[in-house]
């Protein structure tokens, strides 16, 4: 099963229980196998929202088992240098230090590291020393917020 798959299959879970799916990563293969979910919510996060979601989601996985062998099941909170991985993350966080690493260079450049100015479905622009850079969302490799 696909990160994205495992994560249309948990995110309905999540979300009735209050949360939103920020990010889930996920290495099944291996002795060392993990599935690593983000929940938030306006107020933030704390340890009972994270045992309340790891109860419910262990209970999902046990009955639709789709991922083979061992692995451990972490649930956490974004942190506060989150991954930005849907546009929801990057227009809510417009205004914010972000660092962004691109897939393929840009200007001669594959890390941008400045205040996020304005996003929509294709791009986000973010402002580096003054000069506002126009980024692909498709050529994102990772974003973050930059605390």
């Amino acid at each position: 099963m696909t990160r994205d798959e495992l994560a249309k299959l948990l995110q309905p879970a999540v979300e009735r229980l209050g949360y939103e799916l920020s990010d889930l990563e996920a290495k099944t293969a291996g002795p060392n196998g993990f599935i690593r979910i983000f929940i938030d919510k306006p107020d933030g996060i704390g340890l009972s929202d994270c045992e309340k979601v790891s109860s419910a989601v262990s209970a999902l996985l046990d009955v639709e088992d789709p991922v083979p062998g061992n692995y451990n099941l972490e649930v956490s909170s974004p942190g506060s240098d989150r991954k930005l991985t849907k546009h929801a993350h990057f227009v809510r966080f417009t205004g914010e230090a972000v660092k962004v690493q691109m897939r393929f260079p840009i200007e001669n450049r594959r890390r941008f590291r400045g205040k996020l100015l304005a996003a929509d479905e294709q791009n986000i622009v973010v402002e580096v020393d003054g000069v506002p850079h126009t980024l692909r969302v498709a050529h994102i490799d990772i974003a973050r917020l930059a605390p």
